[in-house]
């Protein structure tokens, strides 16, 4: 998988091989019987760490789900972090090999979420964090740089410049590049790219017709629409409505 994001939390267990990735500015790897936990909004990617590839079960929890296990957590953060992005604990591993499998099988609503928000409350007591990772030398373009994703998340279908967004930061644009590149990941450009193709995902699924999605998205045709979604999702828009069915 190419450099991309998610809404919410994408938790991972490997149950074969090894994954390589890249997160936060460092390239990661994570080997059979480990957790990998990747936070809403961060860039990061995923390939086989070796020839035999990988096999993986995963989790995408949504913030409001995180939160609420963190409440079940005296003394925890309401909106836990997790500054290791790979966690060996054996213990935790099962209860999640035997909850993915519960979510795959059970009839039962309650049932499910009652056994995820049970698995993800241990998750944060055993191995949350309260402090915010900050991308080391940017604290001070932090701040400016936030401000440029916020604008980007309100106005993510029009045409934006970088002189409207250093115009906003109050920084010289050369240094928001490289500032916000190194927070997020990706630059400006391909960071609105991102947040087009989430959206269009969201508008897909409740049943729009792809080239409407593609231009209410801000995306020049349909044409244009598959190729990032292609890229990013690894399936085109068509394959991923009948995926959906």
């Amino acid at each position: 998988f190419s450099r991309h994001t998610h809404d919410g939390y994408a938790i991972g267990m490997i149950e074969a091989g090894t994954e390589e990735f890249f997160y936060r500015g460092a390239t990661h790897q994570a080997h059979r019987g480990e957790l990998v936990i990747i936070h809403p909004g961060e860039v990061h990617t995923g390939h086989a760490g070796e020839a035999a590839g990988w096999c993986y079960r995963m989790l995408y929890p949504s913030v409001d789900w995180m939160v609420q296990s963190a409440e079940g957590v005296g003394g925890a953060d309401p909106d836990p972090h997790f500054f290791q992005p790979v966690i060996a604990d054996p213990v935790l591993v099962n209860q999640f090999r035997r909850l993915h499998q519960a979510l795959e099988t059970s009839d039962s609503q309650l049932e499910r979420q009652s056994r995820l928000l049970a698995w993800m409350s241990r998750l944060i007591q055993r191995h949350g964090e309260r402090r915010c990772w900050q991308p080391s030398g940017q604290k001070t373009a932090l701040i400016e740089v936030r401000q440029a994703q916020d604008y980007l998340h309100s106005h993510y279908a029009k045409p934006v410049s970088l002189e409207q967004l250093a115009g906003l930061t109050q920084l010289p644009p050369i240094k928001l590049l490289r500032s916000f590149r190194r927070v997020t990941g990706l630059p400006p450009h391909a960071y609105q790219v991102q947040l087009r193709v989430r959206q269009s995902k969201r508008l897909l699924a409740a049943g729009l017709p792809i080239v409407q999605v593609a231009a209410d998205t801000g995306f020049a045709d349909q044409s244009h629409l598959n190729r990032h979604f292609k890229r990013l999702v690894g399936v085109t828009p068509g394959q991923y409505i009948r995926l959906r069915r």
